[in-house]
């Protein structure tokens, strides 16, 4: 009899709620256990994905009749000197382009506060401040050496060559962890195993064609910047790439900055620069992006803005960076089991 008079939702309900309670009294210690937990773990998810992105290239090599470790060399040697080529080449001249594109910014500001009589001497005042900030620290990092400059570059140089480091031991068993990962999906049942066997695709495609992306952006702006020129085309070619890891958002943001960089130097540059940028523009969403990208990875505007916006309030900028290829993951895999969904609703409300 006292059996049927619990209600037994309603004692669950009360679990969850005290739960939750608890949770939230001690999230202190649950929010620094996370964050302790995330830094132990990033540095391997972070090579887990770089080897992952390596893969089809390592795979191609192979293809060739190469063998795996001269194929992994290859690798390896490939990505270093593209981290070596910029850092040696790039950088050193982008960083020398910075002073002229900030000062033209601050130019900017003054002119339209002059010219519409405008406040804004408390936004040139913190610009002013923060680019000198900028400038200075770059000038300390290449007096005092890069690595030395500060204890945060050490942590993350020191959290990047882990990864990478990392990233090379699972570049190489990666054949292993996809053939145990095969395996056991299988065993699971065989709806899992198409189910990763699609999101495998997905990711790939998205991979191999965001980085293509990434270098193609960076010559096509560089090269229609020098051809216009714009005194700041190799930084915003390189603002570009970098723009690359935030859809829509990173494009707008480097269009802005030319297009203020070229008002300020006359007039006729600036209808060059807005001119370059629309016709890149066009050629990247109706020809390189199609090209590159085919019909893979078809997804809406209005998702990735919102995919974007809410990875920026939950996880900053790094957030951002993850935005889409988590919208992907999720997109996959609502319709990759829609039917699945769909017969459980209809079963429930039979």
């Amino acid at each position: 009899m006292l059996k049927n008079k619990i209600d037994y939702k309603l004692v669950n309900l009360a679990l969850i709620i005290f739960m939750g309670y608890l949770i939230y009294q001690t999230k202190s210690l649950w929010l620094s256990i996370v964050s302790l937990v995330i830094k132990i773990v990033f540095p391997f998810l972070a090579a887990f994905a770089i080897a992952y992105a390596l893969y089809p290239l390592l795979k191609y090599f192979e293809s060739k009749k190469i063998p795996k470790g001269i194929s992994i060399t290859i690798v390896v040697a490939i990505v270093l000197g593209i981290f070596a080529l910029a850092i040696g080449l790039v950088i050193p001249v982008v960083f020398g382009q910075l002073s002229s594109l900030f000062n033209g910014i601050i130019t900017f500001i003054t002119n339209i506060s002059n010219n519409y009589d405008l406040n804004l001497g408390p936004l040139q005042e913190t610009l002013t401040k923060t680019f000198n900030e900028i400038i200075a620290s770059v000038g300390t990092s290449a007096k005092d050496g890069a690595i030395s400059a500060i204890n945060m570059s050490l942590g993350v140089i020191s959290t990047a060559v882990i990864a990478f480091s990392a990233a090379i031991y699972f570049l190489i068993d990666m054949d292993k962890i996809r053939a145990y990962i095969k395996y056991y999906s299988k065993k699971v049942s065989l709806r899992n195993f198409d189910y990763l066997k699609e999101l495998d695709v997905q990711m790939n495609n998205y991979v191999s064609g965001f980085l293509k992306i990434v270098i193609i952006s960076f010559f096509e702006y560089t090269i229609a910047f020098i051809v216009i020129g714009h005194p700041n085309a190799l930084l915003l070619g390189f603002l570009a790439a970098v723009a690359s890891f935030i859809p829509y958002f990173g494009g707008m943001a480097v269009n802005v900055i030319a297009a203020i960089t070229a008002f300020v130097i006359s007039p006729a540059m600036f209808v060059k620069t807005v001119i370059a940028f629309f016709l890149l523009s066009m050629l990247d969403s109706y020809l390189i992006g199609p090209k590159v990208y085919g019909k893979t990875n078809n997804i809406h505007p209005l998702i990735v803005i919102i995919a974007v916006f809410a990875g920026g309030i939950l996880f900053g900028i790094m957030g951002i960076v993850i935005s889409l290829p988590v919208a992907i993951i999720i997109l996959t895999t609502y319709r990759f089991f829609e039917k699945d969904i769909y017969d459980a609703i209809s079963d429930k409300r039979k």
